[in-house]
């Protein structure tokens, strides 16, 4: 796709290999071309990855084989769709997509770049035969607060998603394995544990930082810093500084990752607790910066200042002078604790380990843990929260009119501010670090209102009175004072009530009687 005068020749290297379409954007006229076919038109619209590619082209003309002398083009149109496997852009334009260098099979080159076309070309040409796509994240729908009874609750790994593969699909998400890079962006964010990094589990890396972290102090080091890198550009930034600078510091132990983007704070904080003094997170300059700048600034603070630092730097040099530069008294690196559990889990036992003389920790806004707060004046204790809560964080007690609340539990997800229709709930970020976070405690309660007739408690005893305000006398169905009662009775006594009432909604004609054998012998013998 692009300009005629750089899409015929690279078609015309390309058509012994692959099957190829050239779609011109300009005014050329048709070529008289055999290996290949040619159109003209403009991409609307482009969805897929390798191999299943789906487009849509706007004013599309094709080439008019009929008649004598030159090519034309036929009329244009709207509207025309196909598929193909590869698409190369040589348009020079705004990328069919996001992230563009993470969709397989996009190809794209600046058609100003005589070497850069020919990269794509002879990269195109590779793209044949049988490839295997990685399966980088697992999803647990179950865990996912995406959504609830319509209501969009938690869109974090929709917001930070760089290629578009997470789509919401009903109460929660779904990836598309084809367009997923791998980033693991979405498991750092993801506040349950619905979306979690496989290529491999956060639990090997918990375990690979507890090695290095107990390897290093066991050998008589003390205070260990750790560098967290990418494979390519990190790993070769080490190398070419080991081999022609000073190399990395004596106390600085590396970890290489597969994805920097889904080395979250729960990683970050863990690498803290297990006996790392520093974390320092060497960014590359194609990482997509919105996670971990996000989980950073949340680990931040929650480890305090000067523990976690991101270093961005591009030269070997670079990295050594930032490394090696004079720094303050060394952080004491607290007793070591063991990373188990969920990612929930582990931050937790860390910031535990990092702040011991801390309760509460505020947190920056968009944080997976918090406070929920209801104004109770406002609240009627409708319970639609508790019906809604996709962690169990909110629950009513079965037996008084309550609302509970767990802290431990809640997600921030927004799901019961959401569906709240007196708007009566917000929110406050922070980290309780105490017990009282473990536990059930009372965010609201009433007074239950006593049935008329029976004596047993139901309801909320301002809510029935205040319907009973608004009806009784004021409603044609309620100007009986019996009917008043109604509203002020228990589910089983006014069934009652209504079934022995005058005009009993349950009564019906008079059952048939029964026929019996004799009814059909004396119809025989009256025959």
């Amino acid at each position: 796709m692009g300009a005629s005068e750089t899409v015929l020749p690279a078609a015309r290297r390309l058509k012994d290999v692959l099957s190829v379409t050239a779609l011109l954007t300009d005014d050329a006229e048709p070529p008289f071309e055999r290996g290949f076919d040619t159109i003209r038109g403009r991409l609307k619209r482009a969805s897929g990855a390798l191999g299943d590619f789906a487009i849509r082209i706007d004013e599309l003309q094709q080439v008019d084989p009929s008649g004598r002398g030159a090519l034309r083009w036929t009329d244009p149109r709207n509207g025309g769709t196909s598929q193909c496997d590869i698409i190369l852009d040589l348009s020079g334009g705004t990328p069919l997509f996001p992230a563009p260098a993470k969709r397989e099979g996009y190809l794209r080159a600046d058609p100003g770049s005589i070497h850069a076309v020919a990269d794509a070309v002879l990269e195109a040409s590779q793209l044949v035969g049988t490839f295997e796509k990685p399966l980088y994240v697992a999803t647990t729908p179950s865990l996912c607060a995406h959504s609830r009874a319509g209501q969009t609750g938690c869109t974090r790994c929709l917001d930070i998603c760089p290629t578009g593969a997470i789509l919401p699909d009903g109460d929660h998400v779904t990836v598309d394995p084809m367009i997923c890079a791998g980033c693991g962006a979405c498991s750092a964010v993801c506040p349950s544990g619905a979306i979690s990094y496989e290529a491999p589990p956060p639990e090997m890396i918990f375990r690979r930082i507890h090695t290095l972290a107990s390897a290093y102090l066991d050998a008589g080091g003390e205070a260990p810093r750790l560098l967290v890198c990418d494979r390519d550009f990190g790993t070769e930034m080490i190398a070419l500084a080991a081999r022609f600078g000073r190399g990395l510091p004596a106390d600085v132990v590396p970890l290489e990752v597969e994805a920097l983007a889904g080395f979250g704070h729960a990683e970050m904080l863990a690498a803290l607790a297990a006996g790392f003094a520093e974390v320092t997170i060497m960014a590359a300059p194609t990482t997509e910066r919105d996670a971990p700048d996000r989980e950073f600034a949340l680990a931040t603070a929650i480890a305090g200042e000067g523990r976690i630092l991101m270093l961005d730097v591009t030269d070997p040099d670079a990295l050594c002078d930032a490394l090696y530069a004079p720094r303050g008294p060394a952080l004491p690196a607290v007793e070591p604790v063991l990373p188990l559990g969920s990612r929930r889990q582990v931050a937790r036992l860390a910031a535990q380990a990092l702040r011991p003389e801390s309760e509460v920790l505020p947190l920056p806004a968009g944080a997976p843990y918090g406070a929920v707060l209801v104004d109770t004046d406002a609240c009627t204790l409708c319970l639609s929260c508790v019906s809604l809560c996709p962690s169990g964080a909110l629950v009513d007690n079965p037996d008084l009119p309550q609302l509970r609340f767990q802290e431990d539990a809640c997600l921030q997800c927004g799901l019961c501010a959401h569906v709240c229709p007196e708007t009566a709930i917000t929110y406050e970020p922070r980290l309780d670090l105490t017990d009282a976070a473990l536990k059930q405690r009372v965010l609201n309660e009433e007074e239950p209102f006593a049935c008329v007739e029976c004596g047993a408690l139901f309801g909320v005893k301002s809510a029935v009175e205040r319907i009973t305000e608004k009806l009784a006398g004021k409603h044609s169905m309620f100007s009986d004072p019996a009917r008043v009662r109604l509203i002020q009775m228990c589910d089983d006594c006014r069934i009652r009530a209504q079934y022995h009432s005058a005009n009993n909604p349950f009564a019906a004609s008079e059952r048939p009687r029964v026929r019996t054998t004799e009814d059909y012998l004396s119809k025989r013998r009256d025959h």
